[in-house]
């Protein structure tokens, strides 16, 4: 006969798994915000950087690419502060029952971050590559999310959605030579 399992045991196993699946949802919820920021980052970018061809923003890109080391990172801070009081708006919205309202705002506030963060870090890069523990940092991050986007890519529902764009751009084109014949 088998004794009972100590009661330490049984709670480890009765609280892993729920564990184990917050994590695999957490885990879920980041790739997808990271897949967000690969999809958008070069397009947004590239937005910003025709923006910044103006005549007056060209002389401060000009002046942010100059910046040296830590002025080029606090820079970064930047956008980030400026966006919170948005964001925090946007919550306070979604508290008050409006939250088509406060997400379409989350939504926004997160693709003019991204497109700020993204041309920023363009014009600073050089900069911030003098630091040597953000070189190792970026390499790290750039590593790991690789191998993030790797598992993402290889997965049944990145798979079934690359089959189902295929698809539709393939009716589209058949739609759109239809209308033209």
């Amino acid at each position: 006969m088998t004794p009972p399992p100590e009661p330490r045991h049984f709670w480890r196993a009765l609280t892993g798994l729920p564990l184990r699946v917050l994590k695999g949802l957490l885990g879920w919820l980041l790739a997808l915000i990271i897949v967000f920021e690969e999809w958008g980052w070069e397009p947004l970018q590239r937005a910003l950087a025709w923006v910044g061809r103006l005549p007056g923003l060209r002389s401060a890109e000009a002046r942010i690419q100059q910046l040296p080391p830590y002025a080029a990172l606090a820079l970064f801070a930047v956008p980030a502060l400026m966006l919170l009081p948005v964001k925090l708006l946007a919550l306070w919205a979604i508290g008050q029952g409006k939250v088509v309202l406060g997400t379409l705002v989350i939504l926004a506030a997160k693709v003019v971050g991204t497109a700020i963060v993204a041309r920023l870090f363009t014009l600073t890069k050089p900069a911030l590559m003098q630091l040597g523990w953000f070189a190792r940092g970026y390499a790290r991050w750039v590593n790991w999310k690789a191998g993030l986007l790797a598992q993402v890519r290889a997965s049944w529902p990145w798979r079934l959605g690359r089959v189902l764009k295929r698809q539709l751009l393939r009716r589209w084109e058949h739609l759109k030579a239809s209308w033209q014949a």
